[in-house]
């Protein structure tokens, strides 16, 4: 794994670091340092999770960074294990790692893995070559080489499925997002089958180097798959994307930061703070950002919070969270 440290850290420590060592706040049990799981180079997880991992470091005081994984499975069983303190993940992989059916650890129910923040919600979407001539699903020709982005990730678990649900006859490819755009634009793949927070850095690179197509569900393309998954209606928006002329219809599943339980609630309350506090510094890192907003709290009904995140969000946001949901309660 590649760490991305907070390359700010010492500069700030001796400002920031001290003015919060100097604050009441009760560092009783901190960790020295922290690490933030995300996903793959190029896509969204990795710039919004390297950008708050900083954000936070730079304003606790405490060295920290993010983690290249492969994405909301693997950063549940990360979590969980405690070996990274901190994750993104998305509510579909959420749900089947409580269950114990986690790809990874088949069996293993994964409760130590605790709800912290709303991030943004991930829209399903599919990108082609203009050359290829595919500019609707009904065009993806059978035995099409799809590139459904690293093994385990939301994509990876949900976006096959889907396919299939849709009449779709592929080759199933696995790869880093930055790599599976390489080779769609080398011609080594058809079709690259996005879940990610738009906009995707790989789709991004790939519309100043060629001429792409992002390809929308029909309206009862979308119905199908919102029967079929966890997913709700979701229009990636014309400004997302120079390529787009119009919104595009897709569907969508929400992400949250998630804490190792164990972590002191001081810790995790000051973390949270540091992210929801200020929304225009997290749309600087990502501009998927503009959802991690205080009053969607109410989009985890899957995942136990944090102590200390669960504070944050009564005492900030009027979260009217039951003892239920809340860890150790």
């Amino acid at each position: 794994m590649q760490k991305i440290t907070a390359l700010t850290f010492a500069v700030t420590c001796a400002i920031t670091g001290q003015a919060f060592a100097e604050s009441h706040v009760d560092r009783t049990g901190w960790p020295d340092s922290f690490t933030v799981g995300t996903a793959s180079q190029g896509g969204t997880f990795f710039a919004y999770g390297s950008g708050w991992a900083n954000l936070v470091a730079e304003e606790l005081g405490v060295s920290g960074g993010g983690e290249v994984t492969g994405g909301p499975m693997q950063n549940m069983a990360l979590v969980h294990t405690g070996d990274v303190q901190f994750g993104m993940t998305t509510m579909g992989p959420a749900a089947e790692s409580l269950a114990g059916t986690n790809p990874i650890a088949p069996g293993l129910q994964m409760t130590n893995a605790c709800a912290m923040f709303p991030m943004y919600q991930t829209p399903f979407s599919v990108t082609a070559l203009s050359s290829s001539g595919i500019t609707s699903i009904a065009d993806i020709p059978a035995g099409a080489r799809i590139g459904f982005g690293p093994a385990g990730s939301t994509s990876d678990t949900y976006f096959p499925r889907m396919m299939e649900t849709l009449g779709v006859d592929f080759e199933r490819r696995n790869g880093g997002w930055s790599d599976l755009g390489g080779q769609l634009q080398d011609g080594l793949l058809d079709v690259i089958a996005f879940a990610a927070g738009v906009p995707v850095p790989a789709v991004s690179q790939l519309e100043v180097q060629t001429d792409v197509n992002i390809i929308e569900f029909t309206e009862e393309e979308q119905a199908k798959i919102i029967e079929a998954f966890p997913v709700s209606a979701f229009e990636i928006s014309a400004e997302a994307y120079t390529t787009l002329e119009a919104p595009a219809r897709s569907v969508s599943m929400w992400n949250f930061a998630i804490a190792n339980c164990d972590l002191p609630a001081s810790f995790v309350n000051a973390a949270v703070d540091v992210v929801m506090s200020d929304n225009e510094r997290m749309v600087n890192i990502h501009r998927a950002a503009t959802s991690t907003l205080p009053e969607n709290w109410d989009k985890n009904a899957v995942l136990k919070w944090h102590p200390g995140a669960a504070q944050w969000f009564k005492e900030n946001a009027g979260a009217d969270i039951p003892d239920s949901m809340i860890h150790g309660m």
